[in-house]
């Protein structure tokens, strides 16, 4: 059936878009809109949220980076949506962050000290490799580690290179928060496969950025609208400028929230598309990280099969009406929707 004509020509979304008619016999009878793959927040912390309210803004899957595992296990475990994946615990140096902080849960933070690697001591795993077992008995995909020079001591060389290798001998990902002068460069050298955040406690050179997007292959997840919230002095822009540089040399970005962390909305946030657009996103390109299936290897992984995002009404005119208009995305099961001729 042909989709009724729209009164713009707008701006276009890209092949993961397509357009739907809802059925005649549910809440909106014969309700056009543009059906999208189901969208993930790729940084929460589901123990600092109420994770039933973000089917309701149009997230259908989350990565919780920091939470205790047996808590984040329970959740995942548990029938209905968002569909969870996780890190467990923040890995960090002796006495380094986020220790001690006022929001960190009861059993979030492992401590990981430096010790001679296994080929050292036979037969027995290191430090490094107790704690990653730690995180995959609970059934993470991914494993988080911490190097916040700006609050605390940090791992040293050969111990981030153990976990790193750990992580990667157990087919799990490395994700690092790399804060504070030199973290970023570090992160890359150790083969670390995304950055929780988009750098932004300093400008990174362009051969760096060459190097983590085309050598590393690695992908940086957005979180920048704590920056705008938060209103630091010159955080936002470097992080834009970051962000815009790394996808220009043909870094991966992924759309995350840090949700947990403040005041942020529970569901599709439109102030960090407006920030992923400032950064050089185009609708296409918002929706790439919206969808990204990582750290599954694909979208199929994730069992969402059943679950489609609705975006209601004509695709927007501009660009810049890109992010409100997805934040408006809401969930449908799939066999409420009929597709239609583009």
């Amino acid at each position: 059936m042909p989709r009724p004509a729209a009164p713009h020509d707008p701006v276009d979304l890209g092949p993961l878009a397509r357009p739907v008619r809802r059925s005649l016999n549910g809440d909106h009878p014969g309700e056009t809109g543009t059906a999208l793959p189901a969208l993930i927040d790729h940084h929460v912390h589901l123990e600092m949220v109420h994770p039933e309210r973000l089917p309701g803004g149009g997230i259908a899957g989350v990565v919780d980076l920091g939470a205790n595992p047996a808590v984040v296990a329970r959740l995942a475990a548990a029938d209905g949506l968002p569909a969870i994946r996780f890190a467990g615990q923040f890995l960090t140096a002796p006495g380094g962050y986020p220790g001690g902080r006022w929001w960190l849960r009861d059993g979030s933070l492992r401590e990981v000290p430096a010790g001679p690697p296994p080929a050292a001591t036979g037969s027995l795993p290191g430090p490094a490799e107790l704690a990653v077992d730690e995180q995959a008995v609970f059934g993470a995909s991914v494993v988080k580690v911490v190097l916040n020079a700006d609050a605390g001591p940090v791992f040293d060389d050969a111990t981030l290179a153990a976990i790193v290798r750990a992580a990667h001998e157990r087919g799990l990902g490395v994700a690092v928060h790399a804060e504070g002068d030199g973290t970023a460069r570090r992160a890359i050298d150790a083969g670390a496969d995304v950055l929780v955040h988009t750098p932004w406690t300093e400008a990174l050179p362009d051969e760096l950025l060459a190097s983590a997007a085309a050598a590393a292959g690695q992908a940086w997840i957005s979180t920048l609208d704590i920056h705008a919230r938060d209103g630091v002095p010159g955080d936002l822009d470097r992080a834009v400028s970051n962000l815009r540089r790394f996808r220009e040399a043909g870094g991966r970005v992924l759309y995350g929230t840090d949700l947990g962390n403040g005041d942020l909305p529970d569901g599709v946030n439109g102030r960090e598309l407006d920030a992923l657009v400032a950064a050089g996103l185009d609708a296409h390109a918002l929706i790439e990280a919206l969808t990204d299936p990582w750290p599954a290897a694909d979208r199929e992984a994730w069992g969402l099969d059943g679950v489609v995002t609705f975006v209601a009404g004509p695709p927007p005119a501009t660009l810049a009406e890109v992010p409100a208009w997805l934040a408006g995305a809401r969930l449908l099961p799939a066999e409420e929707l009929e597709e239609l001729d583009p």
